[in-house]
């Protein structure tokens, strides 16, 4: 994805670090889906009409079925990718109702802060992984 002037458009996401019960929503990229294997928080591109907030609601009832309460915002980071230049915005989020389900992740697990480290996580999501597994969550 090229823009006019020839770079590499950026495409702004957003990631759902959901919490219950102190432990945090790891979610593994399906076996057809670029970065194949790799962990990550769910979420998905922002659309033009919304904010990141906005978009991570979506995004959560669309690939989990369920209902978040989007909280404090983590951090956004950079990475160029061989596909484009992805910026990655990551919020904390609290589950509010449902259950997450599959529909386009390989695997869930909810896991201790303290474990996420362990996961191989894709490179956009490592900056957010690394200060949510520093913190103590409710």
């Amino acid at each position: 994805m090229k823009n006019t002037a020839g770079h590499a458009a950026i495409i702004r996401v957003v990631g759902a670090a959901i919490v219950q019960n102190g432990r945090v929503l790891c979610a593994q990229r399906g076996p057809d889906k670029s970065l194949a294997g790799l962990w990550e928080f769910p979420g998905g591109k922002i659309e033009a009409h919304e904010t990141p907030r906005q978009a991570l609601h979506r995004e959560i009832e669309e690939e989990l079925r369920c209902e978040v309460e989007v909280a404090e915002e983590v951090c956004t980071s950079t990475y160029q990718y061989d596909f484009g230049t992805v910026e990655l915005t990551t919020f904390i989020c609290h589950l509010v109702n449902g259950t997450p389900h599959l529909t386009e992740h390989h695997a869930i697990r909810w896991m201790p802060p303290t474990e996420m480290p362990s996961l191989n996580w894709a490179p956009a999501d490592v900056e957010a992984a690394g200060i949510i597994s520093a913190k103590t969550l409710p």
